[in-house]
């Protein structure tokens, strides 16, 4: 009976869920060092700024059209590992949950968490500092709170 139950559970094990964190529960997994992959367009990050250490990995352009094979090669080279866990941020965790439940079921990634809320209802509104990234690469990073 026990066999019957462990293999009727079984392919619900094979995708681990696409989980959405509390911004408590992200600033925990930064501390124990978690990547933080940030999804918004250069526009955004250079108006609200990013959580600092994060991978800026532009998924979808202002038109929404994106190129997912690019996207995945770069995140190969952040992330070669696909059991280490990683965070989505996008502006509201609207695009992250798309992204997520792409990566979730199209790919061998396993570990795949988003901050609920995103970067400005997640993060910024609950006084959290961001490390605004100017447009140009030579211009220094300052705290934007």
């Amino acid at each position: 009976m026990k066999i019957v139950i462990l293999l009727l559970l079984l392919p619900f094990n094979i995708f681990a869920a696409f989980t959405t964190l509390s911004t408590q529960q992200v600033q925990a997994k930064i501390t124990q060092g978690v990547t933080i992959i940030d999804v918004r367009r250069q526009d955004e990050y250079n108006k609200y700024g990013i959580i600092s250490g994060a991978h800026k990995m532009t998924f979808f352009d202002a038109k929404g059209q994106y190129n997912a094979q690019q996207w995945l090669d770069n995140l190969a080279k952040v992330l070669p590992n696909k059991n280490a866990e990683f965070i989505l941020v996008c502006a509201h965790a609207n695009r992250t949950k798309t992204i997520g439940h792409f990566l979730n079921t199209k790919t061998a990634y396993k570990n795949i968490f988003e901050l609920d809320g995103g970067i400005n209802y997640g993060w910024i509104d609950k006084g959290l500092a961001t490390t605004k990234i100017a447009s140009r690469t030579d211009a220094p990073w300052y705290q934007f709170w």
